[in-house]
């Protein structure tokens, strides 16, 4: 009896593991005939979206080298860009030296305290650790922003003698080998433009170059180094999480460095405005101290003037007489109405000198009397 139990148990197994197999099979085949099936089109569309998705990928890949990942761009957005049909603008360079009050909370500290750090030093880290790009400073000045004119931190590192360390291809710069103290003062280039889709005037900060001071063995005057330029859009996201000073009075006073940026918080003179000879206002004025400020003043009160103008003259604007003076009906109006309050003021005076006149009997008064 138990043999023939284990048997028809055997028998019952194998018949379940064939009804297994033969769903398996008929699975795979559903499978491979629907594919068979597909249209040429629907593979081709397929092809492509894997095609593209490997795009992106890719991309993506090449922003988290760059620093830049997408929910950075989405925690710390960037301000938009100057508009390219704007009806007027002006390019400006200025120097901005730091030892000037209103910019000397960008070399504090000199060398890093806890997370406060000075705006070279926390510009040359993020380029050190390749989150932003750096670009060439060319003999000309100007800056060339550009994939053709990025140079590599190491080039800079060896032009300026830098000391580092390479480890793994890895680049390592010490905080007190990093040149902070020694980078006084910036080249700056900025947009001054009006915007006609919403009406308003702007100064927007396009590139700036940290520049160094340095004496000559022989004590003379220092010898500046311009070192790269950074393009304010690459760095933007970053000056968004770092803080900069903006009182000597009041250390609570604190601002972070976009908005110190956006707000023009910064103060420099002009050494160069953008014109077809691509000359700097030195060499404009002949290496003339006189003629240069001068020619400074000229630009600061041409800006100013233009801000303030946009919409006409203020007084101008807010002055009836100007008004009336522009508007030939509105004069002839104020004019009628001058003569016609003339002639009511001499009508009153006639009436009522006419009627104090008539009546030459004196009055009299009657008292009575109490009996």
């Amino acid at each position: 009896m138990k043999t023939k139990t284990n048997k028809s148990n055997s028998n019952w197994i194998l018949r379940l593991a064939l009804v297994g197999l033969c769903l398996q099979f008929s699975i795979l085949n559903s499978q491979f005939s629907i594919c068979s099936a597909q249209p040429k089109r629907s593979r081709v569309q397929q092809a492509q979206q894997q095609q593209q998705t490997q795009q992106q990928q890719q991309a993506n890949a090449q922003g988290n080298t760059q620093g830049m990942t997408q929910r950075m761009r989405i925690q710390y957005p960037t301000a938009l860009d100057m508009p390219e049909d704007v009806v007027w603008r002006r390019d400006i360079y200025r120097e901005i030296n730091l030892d000037d009050d209103p910019n000397s909370g960008l070399y504090f500290p000199v060398e890093p305290v806890g997370k406060q750090l000075n705006l070279f030093t926390y510009v040359f880290k993020l380029a050190l650790n390749g989150y932003i790009p750096v670009y060439e400073y060319r003999l000309d000045g100007n800056e060339v922003l550009e994939a053709s004119a990025k140079v590599d931190m190491k080039t800079v590192l060896d032009n300026y003698h830098i000391f580092y360390e390479e480890k793994n291809g890895k680049l390592t710069v010490d905080n007190s080998d990093i040149p902070s103290a020694e980078v006084k003062m910036y080249y700056l280039k900025e947009s001054a433009y009006y915007d006609q889709a919403n009406s308003s005037f702007h100064i927007k900060v396009q590139a700036f170059c940290p520049v160094m001071l340095r004496e000559d063995d022989f004590g003379g005057e220092s010898a500046k180094y311009p070192l790269f330029w950074v393009k304010y859009t690459d760095v933007e996201p970053f000056l968004s999480r770092q803080s900069v000073r903006t009182s000597d009075k009041n250390d609570a006073a604190m601002m972070n460095l976009d908005d110190y940026f956006t707000l023009n918080k910064y103060k420099g003179t002009i050494y160069k405005t953008t014109n077809s000879l691509g000359k700097t206002l030195a060499q404009i004025a002949g290496n003339d101290s006189t003629k240069l400020s001068a020619e400074q003043k000229r630009i600061e009160a041409e800006l100013e003037a233009f801000r303030n103008n946009i919409f006409g003259d203020k007084a101008k604007r807010d002055s009836l007489d100007s008004i009336a003076n522009t508007d030939p009906k509105l004069l002839k109006a104020q004019a009628k109405q001058k003569r016609q309050s003339r002639t009511r003021t001499a009508r009153t005076k006639s009436s009522s000198s006419s009627s104090s006149g008539g009546s030459s009997a004196p009055r009299v008064s009657v008292r009575r009397e109490r009996h």
